[in-house]
C-alpha cells in the first residue's frame, strides 16, 4: 500500500463513518473535521517525499482489476496532480469547519449526510487526479459526479434540482464521449502490441504514432470531456447554474477543485497522448480560450448575484489557463499549471468570504449590500485580499502565474495573448466593482441598513427583524487564515510550487515536440 493509496482511503473511511452519524450533528462535524485534518497532515510528508527531478509518475501502485481487458487499479502522481491533491486536502477542512457558518443545512437534513458526501467527493477527486489507468480514470471521472449531484440537488438553493441535473448530464455526456476515445486508444494498443491495455504510460507511446486523422478523432473525445469540465465556452452553461445554486462550501470545491480536472486532463491526456492532433487543433482551442476570457469577463459585469458573478469570472480564468497550455511554451504552461493551484486558493477564499457576507445579510444579490466595511472592517479586508488575489495583483499568489502565462504566450501567440489580456483587465475591474458595491459607500440596501447609529448593528427588512451584524469571530478567522497565509507567502515566494510543476511541464512539452 503506497502513501497515495492511503490518501484516497482516509477520506473514504471518513465518509463511511459519517454515514452512521446522521443522528448526531456535533459528533459528525468533529469526526469529519478530524478525518479532513488528518488527510491534510498526511499530504505534507507526501509532498516532501515527492522528487521533482525523478520520474514523471511517482508513489505508484497497481493492482489487477479486470486482467482479461488489461484494466488495473493503478495510481501515481506527477507534479501537477500533486498540487491539486494538496489543494483539495486544504479546502475540505475549511468547508467542514465552515458548516453552520457558511452553510445552514435545510430542515430535516443531517450534518452526517452532508459531510459524508463531502469526504466521499474528496476521495474520488483525489483518485481522479492520481489514476494512471485510463479506464479507471474514466470510472472515477463519472462516479465523482454522484456526490456532487446530491450535494447540489439536496442542499442547494431554490433551483437546485435543475442545476444538479444540468451539471450531471453535461459532465456525464462528456465522459461517455471520452470513453469512446479511450476504447479507440485501447484498440490501437491491441493492434500494435497484440493485447489491449489502458495503462496511461503505454498508451502514450502507442497512440502518439497513430495517423493524424486517427489522433484527431481520439483527441476530440478526450478534449470535449475536459472542455465541458473546465469549462470552456461554449460548454460552460452548467457552471453558473451549479455554482449559483450550490451551498457555499460545495461551491468552493466545485469551482476551486472539480473544474481543474478539465485543465488537468489537457495536460495529462490530450497533449502527451495526441501530440500531433494537439498541435493541429491548437488554433481552435486558442480561439475558444480567448472567447471564454472575453465572454466571461463581459458577462460578469451583468450579474446581479455574487455567486454567479464568481462563476463567470472563473470561466474567464479557465480560458486564460487553456491559452497558456495550448501556446506550447514552457513558461506559459508552467504559468497555467500553477494558475490551477492559485485560482483554487484565490477563488476559494473569495467564495468563503461571500458566504460570510451572505450569512450576515441573508442575500446573494449585490444590490442588497453597501457599506459593509463600516460594520465589518475585518471581513471587508478579507474580501479585498481575496479580490486582489483573484485579479492577480503583484504580491499575491496569482500574479506569478498570470505573468508567466502572458510572458510565454506572447512569444508564440501575441494576438491571442493581447486579446486575452483585455479580458483579464475587464475582469479585474469587475472584481473591484463588486468590492466597491458591497463594502464601500453608505450602509444601505435591503440586507443592511444601520440602526441606532452604532456600528455592528443592522436590520434585515426582508426578515422583518433587527439583526446584529458582527465582524469575523475566531472560528471564521481560523477558516480564512490558511488561505490568507498561502496567498501572501506564494505571492512573494512561489519557488516550491514552480519547482514542483516545472519538470512535469517539461516532460509534457517533450512528448508534444516528439510527435511526428
Amino acid at each position: 500500500m503506497t502513501w497515495l493509496l492511503i490518501l484516497i482511503l482516509v477520506p473514504l473511511a471518513g465518509s463511511l463513518v459519517l454515514a452512521f452519524l446522521k443522528g448526531n450533528d456535533r459528533a459528525a462535524v468533529l469526526a469529519a473535521l478530524g478525518f479532513s485534518i488528518l488527510e491534510f497532515l498526511l499530504v505534507i510528508p507526501f509532498w516532501i517525499g515527492y522528487d521533482a527531478s525523478g520520474p514523471r509518475l511517482q508513489m505508484t501502485s497497481s493492482f489487477d482489476w479486470i486482467p482479461s481487458f488489461g484494466v488495473h487499479i493503478a495510481f501515481g502522481t506527477d507534479g501537477i496532480s500533486l498540487i491539486m491533491i494538496a489543494v483539495i486536502a486544504l479546502l475540505v477542512p475549511i468547508v467542514v469547519g465552515g458548516l453552520g457558518t457558511l452553510d445552514k443545512l435545510p430542515p430535516g437534513r443531517s450534518a452526517g449526510g452532508f459531510l459524508s458526501l463531502i469526504l466521499l467527493q474528496e476521495a474520488l477527486t483525489i483518485g481522479v487526479f492520481a489514476a494512471t489507468d485510463v479506464f479507471l480514470f474514466y470510472v472515477l471521472f463519472e462516479i465523482m459526479l454522484i456526490p456532487m449531484y446530491f450535494l447540489i440537488g439536496g442542499y442547494g438553493g431554490a433551483n437546485r434540482q435543475y442545476a444538479a441535473v444540468k451539471f450531471f448530464l453535461y459532465s456525464f455526456l462528456g465522459g461517455l464521449i471520452m470513453l469512446a476515445s479511450a476504447i479507440g486508444a485501447y484498440s490501437l494498443a491491441s493492434d500494435k502490441l497484440g493485447k489491449g491495455t489502458f495503462d496511461w504510460a503505454t498508451l502514450v507511446t502507442v497512440v502518439r504514432d497513430a495517423p493524424l486523422s486517427t489522433q484527431i478523432w481520439l483527441f476530440l473525445g478526450f478534449f470535449l470531456a475536459f472542455a465541458i469540465k473546465a469549462p470552456l465556452v461554449p460548454f460552460h452553461t452548467w457552471l453558473p447554474d451549479a455554482a449559483g445554486e450550490a451551498p457555499i462550501g460545495v461551491a468552493v470545491l466545485l469551482v476551486g477543485v472539480l473544474d481543474k480536472v478539465g485543465t488537468f486532463g489537457f495536460l495529462r491526456y490530450c497533449l502527451p497522448m495526441f501530440p500531433d492532433a494537439s498541435k493541429t487543433l491548437a488554433p481552435l482551442v486558442l480561439v475558444l480560450s480567448v472567447v471564454g476570457v472575453l465572454y466571461g469577463s463581459i458577462l460578469a459585469a451583468g450579474q446581479r448575484d455574487m455567486k454567479r458573478f464568481i462563476a463567470y469570472v472563473s470561466i474567464a480564468h479557465f480560458g486564460f489557463i487553456s491559452l497558456g497550455i495550448f501556446a506550447f511554451n514552457e513558461q506559459a504552461m508552467v504559468g497555467s499549471a500553477t494558475y490551477m493551484l492559485n485560482h483554487s486558493l484565490a477563488t476559494g477564499m473569495l467564495i468563503v468570504v461571500i458566504g460570510l457576507v451572505v450569512a450576515r445579510g441573508g442575500s446573494t444579490r449585490i444590490s442588497d449590500y453597501g457599506g459593509m466595511a463600516k460594520v465589518t472592517p475585518l471581513l471587508a479586508g478579507m474580501f479585498l485580499l481575496a479580490g486582489l488575489s483573484t485579479l492577480s495583483l503583484p504580491g499575491t499568489n496569482s500574479f506569478v502565474s498570470e505573468f508567466l502565462v502572458l510572458l510565454g504566450s506572447f512569444v508564440d501567440q501575441p494576438v491571442y495573448t493581447i486579446l486575452a489580456t483585455v479580458g483579464m483587465v475587464l475582469a479585474a475591474a469587475y472584481v473591484l466593482w463588486l468590492y466597491q458595491r458591497v463594502m464601500q459607500g453608505p450602509v444601505r440596501g435591503d440586507a443592511l441598513v444601520g440602526v441606532g447609529g452604532g456600528p455592528g448593528t443592522a436590520i434585515a427588512p426582508e426578515l422583518g427583524a433587527k439583526k446584529a451584524i458582527r465582524d469575523l469571530n475566531g472560528r471564521e478567522i481560523a477558516i480564512l487564515a490558511p488561505l490568507v497565509v498561502l496567498i501572501l507567502v506564494l505571492g512573494f515566494y512561489p519557488k516550491p510550487v514552480l519547482d514542483t510543476v516545472t519538470p512535469t511541464v517539461q516532460q509534457t512539452l517533450s512528448a508534444v515536440q516528439g510527435g511526428k
